[in-house]
């Protein structure tokens, strides 16, 4: 009985949680956003301000969801290691639909490169063109142009190899993308390994397919990866990409391994 009124319960936090999530943005592009334009005419200082707002935002939300029992979040040992980062291509696995609100929710100066369908999401467009952020959905020159200009800025790019979530259970695919702005704009890498478990708000699921019981949702910063070997050891920029998105692909995969491991242990 209790077990089932457990359930229950989570099926409704997690579509509160999106409802809210969903209005949270519509009252920030309608309500707050305005208000900043208003007294900040310089557009660097609006962006800068909007992006940080919405960092402060998701951080609230992520302690929503946990308040709700939705999730229990380890994001401390994460957000330490990140606090003071600057001007890093952040990489990342992607085994959910909550993870880039909560690296995000961790990174006070966050850029991120988003897919197309954000930037015409009714619920989202408006909070992801006032914060600027990059849209994947351009000219490559001009999109690697953009993530450089960032960069320089200080900001964190925050990128998800993989382009889309991972499906559970079957092999992870990366497209080529980080691994190009990486050299290009010759910056490491900095990867988080995410852990989610059991899976939830995976590619393959609807909102309301939770798992049996509360996920535990886990961050951790691992080695940076070093650009110059790829750089200095191929013939040109496109060799080069294809090498570190190989070795980018082994982090993973070993790190994801380790996760698993130091479970079972646990």
């Amino acid at each position: 009985m209790f077990y089932r009124i457990n359930y229950l319960w989570r099926v409704f936090a997690t579509g509160l949680s999106f409802a809210t999530f969903g209005i949270g943005g519509l009252l920030l592009s309608l309500l707050v956003f305005p208000v900043i334009g208003v007294f900040n005419r310089d557009p660097l200082v609006r962006k800068r301000k909007a992006r940080y707002l919405i960092h402060k935002c998701w951080f609230v939300f992520i302690r929503f969801m946990q308040a709700l029992g939705i999730f229990t979040f380890n994001l401390e040992q994460a957000k330490k290691e990140l606090q003071g980062v600057e001007g890093k291509i952040i990489i990342a696995n992607h085994p959910s639909l909550i993870d880039v609100v909560a690296l995000i929710s961790l990174i006070p100066n966050a850029d991120c490169v988003v897919k197309e369908g954000l930037w015409n999401n009714f619920f989202l467009k408006r909070v992801v063109r006032v914060a600027d952020f990059i849209n994947n959905d351009q000219d490559v020159n001009k999109l690697i142009q953009n993530c450089n200009k960032s960069l320089q800025e200080g900001y964190n790019l925050v990128i998800f190899p993989e382009g889309t979530r991972t499906v559970p259970d079957k092999p992870i695919k990366l497209q080529r993308g980080a691994a190009n702005i990486a050299i290009r704009c010759k910056k490491n890498l900095l990867p988080v390994i995410i852990d989610c478990v059991p899976t939830t708000l995976t590619k393959q699921e609807k909102w309301y397919q939770i798992p049996p019981r509360k996920a535990q949702f886990s961050m951790r910063v691992v080695e940076e990866i070093d650009i110059t070997p790829f750089i200095h050891n191929e013939k040109n920029e496109s060799i080069a990409a294809r090498r570190l998105t190989e070795h980018i692909k082994t982090v993973f995969l070993e790190e994801v391994a380790d996760n698993e491991i130091l479970r079972k242990r646990d």
